[in-house]
């Protein structure tokens, strides 16, 4: 059978419980009392004191510690923190001052040297991030700043971590949060950039309008080019049509003399000419004085049988002309057709130099040609 506890025993049980479950309670110095039975939290590290030395760090969950002989010395979290980098000046490579600050963030590794390694671990931290940036701000020139800002602040967690790791406590990255410059600075940055961008601005309006002259030029080359092959194949057209044109009409005289010819040679022909150069005389005669008031006539002008038989009787000469050629152009052909064609003499030109040679020597050996 089990004793019923007392009152006063079951109080006593319940304090303890309840003194464990709070996370805040401290003693002296800032860390939890010892209530026998602690609750550590998760992602929390106390470090517990025996009779003032360091014994060893409870897990989190439940925890017993004997009274006044454990102590818990130092609670240290777990998790990441982040800590303002308080705002400081810095001096660039070309000095120029600026004022900048940022934030750093970190988390405790080792709990026995964060709580033993450093008086305050936070305050050190944060003077060695502010050193440690004026020190990389003073290497670069103020131009730069701005680009290599992700390079600068991978060098600032590099040097953290070196000192840092005596300590327990290791840098995540760290972010420069503002950054200022003095007045007349930004102003001739302002300045700067506003005439960088005229700059550029008159680059491009520049090259447009080059481009667009280029442009222009060539859309004149090329007009101009077609232009003139048009032109030449225009005035080619239009001396092969004239071409054609004339020849058509020397085709068409020729048919026509021809006709002309073959009528004037059949029966009453002569007649017809006559007729023909009546008509012709009575229509030239029809257009005198039509561009000029000066005309010269013949004294003859109104008798037309007498123009007629005039132009017959040159009608007629030319055509016995015509006949006297034609007949001894007919008798020449003849000529040639009956000739005799040169026989072919093969001669050895060897032969021929070596007679040659022989007759010309005896020609000179004899006495005629000698005296």
């Amino acid at each position: 059978m089990f004793k019923t506890p007392s009152i006063r025993s079951a109080r006593l049980i319940k304090l303890m419980v309840n003194h464990a479950s709070r996370r805040h309670i401290t003693g002296r110095g800032g860390t939890p009392i010892n209530t026998i039975i602690v609750f550590v939290p998760q992602q929390e590290a106390w470090v517990v004191e025996r009779f003032g030395k360091y014994a060893r760090i409870l897990e989190p969950g439940i925890n017993f510690l004997a009274p006044i002989v454990h102590k818990v010395a130092y609670v240290q979290s777990l998790k990441e923190l982040a800590i303002d980098v308080p705002q400081q000046a810095a001096i660039t490579m070309d000095n120029v001052t600026l004022n900048l600050d940022g934030v750093l963030y970190l988390r405790v590794t080792d709990p026995h040297k964060a709580s033993y390694g450093v008086e305050d671990a936070e305050f050190a931290i944060t003077q060695l991030a502010q050193t440690t940036m004026r020190s990389e701000i003073g290497k670069i020139a103020l131009d730069t700043v701005f680009r290599e800002r992700e390079t600068l602040n991978v060098n600032i967690v590099e040097a953290l971590n070196k000192a840092a790791e005596a300590w327990g406590i290791t840098c995540l990255r760290y972010e420069i949060r503002d950054m200022k410059l003095p007045k007349k600075i930004q102003e001739a940055m302002q300045m700067q950039v506003e005439a960088e961008r005229k700059k550029r601005a008159y680059i491009l309006e520049s090259e447009g309008q080059r481009e667009a002259d280029i442009n222009v030029a060539e859309g004149q080359k090329k007009a101009k080019i077609l232009n003139s092959e048009a032109f030449k194949l225009e005035q080619i057209n239009n001396a092969e049509g004239e071409a054609n044109a004339i020849l058509a009409k020397a085709k068409a005289k020729a048919d026509a003399i021809n006709i002309v010819a073959q009528a004037i040679t059949s029966k009453n022909g002569v007649n017809a000419v006559s007729y023909n150069v009546a008509e012709q005389y009575v229509s030239a005669f029809s257009n005198l004085a039509q561009k000029g008031n000066t005309v010269l006539l013949p004294a003859n002008t109104g008798d037309v049988s007498s123009m007629v038989s005039q132009a017959m009787a040159i009608y007629t000469n030319l055509s016995e002309a015509n006949k006297v050629k034609q007949t001894l152009s007919e008798t020449e052909e003849v000529k040639e057709e009956k000739q005799i064609e040169p026989t072919n003499i093969n001669v050895n030109p060897a032969s021929w130099d070596t007679d040659t040679h022989t007759l010309f020597s005896s020609e000179l050996d004899s006495p005629d040609k000698q005296n």
